[in-house]
């Protein structure tokens, strides 16, 4: 999102985190920006019997969290690292400092910004549906949606079964069932344990 040799101007530096690696807790006060040089983050929250929820997954080149820092309340969610991951960590202040100074990578910034609350909205929205078909279905659709190929079966769904499960409020097992029925019905395709929408 922001080059990385203007987060670097802007005091950024590299830090690095193993596998399962918590990056923030939930109530924590944000006081830095993350920026993902290369890596897999996931920001999760788990329910009262410990079920995790997951609310999103991010990738090389993504920022997370940073929507917190223009109203400094607490985060409502974990940062957890999914894989080793390299992030950028940049104090919050020199963020905003970075924002002022340079327009076109605030309007960046504010598009990422209104592009996380489409998706927040979309998977609100799926919390209404009752059918696992639908539930999955709208996800990956959304998920297609920045692919450039719309055919069917050109999309590799990036998430595994344990993944789609925890982002729908599905379980595992259900996820599983539903696929196949999918399959069955010609809405998606697996080959080598792999989805294609």
């Amino acid at each position: 999102m922001i080059p990385e040799n203007l987060l670097i101007s802007f005091g950024a530096e590299i830090k690095d985190y193993k596998a399962e690696a918590i990056i923030f807790r939930e109530e924590e006060s944000p006081i830095y920006y993350y920026q993902i040089q290369k890596g897999k983050i996931k920001l999760n929250n788990y329910t009262e019997n410990g079920k995790e929820f997951i609310q999103n997954i991010f990738s090389d080149g993504h920022s997370f969290g940073e929507s917190l820092l223009f109203v400094n309340r607490p985060y409502p969610m974990n940062a957890v690292a999914m894989v080793d991951s390299s992030i950028f960590i940049m104090p919050g202040q020199n963020f905003m400092e970075l924002l002022r100074n340079n327009p076109e990578i605030s309007l960046n910034v504010y598009q990422c910004l209104a592009e996380r609350m489409y998706y927040k909205y979309i998977m609100l929205y799926n919390l209404s549906f009752q059918n696992p078909v639908s539930k999955l279905k709208l996800l990956m659709d959304y998920l297609k949606s920045y692919h450039d190929d719309k055919t069917p079966y050109s999309f590799q769904i990036p998430l595994t079964r344990q993944q789609l499960a925890s982002l729908t409020g599905l379980c595992v097992e259900t996820v599983i069932r539903t696929i196949k029925h999918m399959e069955k019905d010609q809405i998606l395709k697996i080959e080598r344990g792999k989805i294609y929408y």
